[in-house]
């Protein structure tokens, strides 16, 4: 088991690839998220059923009464924002969720796996009062995902404006993404849905397709400014035609997004199909492969591609098949389980658990164990306390706390 000084000293003593985010450049050369000779599939960790069961730890329900939570933030006093996918944004006061949810939300379209989704408050939050919020919008004939910011002056968010939105409409309701994640250049990257499952298509061809087109946002990582437009420094996604804001691409539906400030890494989960669930390690400008290259089944049965890694295209650390539906990631920086320094908690809307991933210095994955929830886990996140707290997306759902038993 970890201490605090061997994870200290992993770090100190790294010599993996280190993700250079300012100006989001990337190791030249480099085809892996784990090696520079694009030789990564040796390093990926696929999960068996008999996941080990995780010890010394207890778990609190804070409150319930949430209806379809989706994701949480803490304000500077403590307070916490909460997304309902139906459209709501709550807010727990001393512990107490006020009975009312919160003004100025966007209409939203909520209706299968859309809805209001991620909230996210800026770096500069305690100067600027800006909060950002990703939500799908339109109807199940044309929606997208979309990105709105506004200010919050205590009681209701004032001044909202979209900031960004998926460059093309879609039918259906699914797949939209999507979580935030700030770097620390004060640029955020946002992640987005492929757009759906066969038989929905776009431009005469399965939707899915269109996490390779690198014209399109589906299915792909984008980076932009605190106010939506493009940082000049994007990543070159070649060829040179590709649209400005991608920062990653080939991805099905990322629905976990988190960033090692230790590091400076970003790290993602994504769903398969059946099967095939992935952790990745993103890096500007690479291509993970959905769907010419995965580990998933068709749901109907049968391949989706015969190919399981390509070079050119960054294998994932983790493959859960089955699948655990993974929705929520957080990256643990805490001294209150030190043993956790360092690791990634995963959460899992099938398997009704947590995943601890527990890694080496250079992002490797040594093992997993799991944290059982007894609920479907949308959202896993590390609180200012320093406990895990988990969203569960229930009719009735619960903010539950992460503590190490016996304290």
């Amino acid at each position: 088991m970890k201490t605090i000084i061997n994870r200290r000293m992993k770090i100190a003593l790294s010599t993996g690839i280190v993700l250079t985010l300012l100006g989001c450049s990337f190791v030249e050369g480099s085809t892996s998220a784990s090696s520079t000779d694009g030789s990564s599939s040796h390093n990926i960790f696929v999960s068996q059923n008999d996941v080990t069961v995780a010890e010394n730890f207890r778990t609190t329900t804070v409150l319930q009464g949430l209806e379809r939570p989706w994701s949480i933030a803490w304000l500077p006093d403590g307070s916490m924002l909460i997304t309902e996918r139906p459209g709501r944004l709550r807010i727990v006061r001393d512990g107490v969720l006020d009975s009312q949810p919160l003004p100025g939300v966007p209409e939203v379209f909520a209706d299968g796996q859309g809805g209001l989704m991620d909230v996210s408050l800026h770096p500069n939050f305690r100067e600027n009062r800006l909060i950002y919020l990703t939500y799908s919008h339109g109807s199940e004939g044309e929606n997208r995902t979309r990105v709105a910011r506004a200010t919050f002056d205590g009681k209701a968010l004032q001044n909202l404006e979209v900031i960004f939105e998926v460059s093309q409409g879609k039918t259906g309701t699914q797949h939209f993404g999507s979580r935030i994640v700030w770097l620390p250049d004060n640029t955020m990257l946002v992640a987005i849905g492929d757009g759906g499952n066969p038989p929905i298509q776009l431009d005469g061809d399965l939707i899915r397709k269109q996490a390779q087109n690198i014209n399109s946002h589906l299915g792909k990582v984008v980076r932009l400014n605190d106010d939506g437009c493009i940082p000049p420094n994007n990543p070159s996604v070649a060829p040179v035609d590709a649209d400005s804001a991608v920062w990653s691409y080939g991805h099905r539906n990322i629905q976990g997004m988190t960033f090692d400030q230790v590091n400076n890494r970003v790290w993602s989960t994504e769903h398969g199909s059946r099967g095939g669930d992935e952790l990745n390690l993103l890096q500007a400008g690479e291509n993970y492969g959905w769907p010419e290259v995965t580990h998933s089944k068709e749901y109907t049965g049968g391949e989706i591609s015969s190919e399981r890694s390509r070079p050119g295209m960054i294998d994932p650390k983790v493959v859960w098949t089955p699948a655990i539906a993974p929705s929520g990631l957080a990256f643990y920086s805490s001294d209150r389980f030190p043993e956790w320094q360092g690791d990634l908690f995963a959460g899992g809307l099938v398997s009704r658990d947590v995943r601890h991933i527990d890694l080496n210095e250079e992002g490797n994955v040594l093992s997993e164990e799991s944290i059982s929830i007894g609920q479907r886990v949308r959202d896993v996140r590390q609180g200012p306390d320093g406990m895990l707290y988990v969203l569960t997306d229930e009719q009735n759902g619960q903010l539950i706390s992460i503590e190490p038993e016996g304290e």
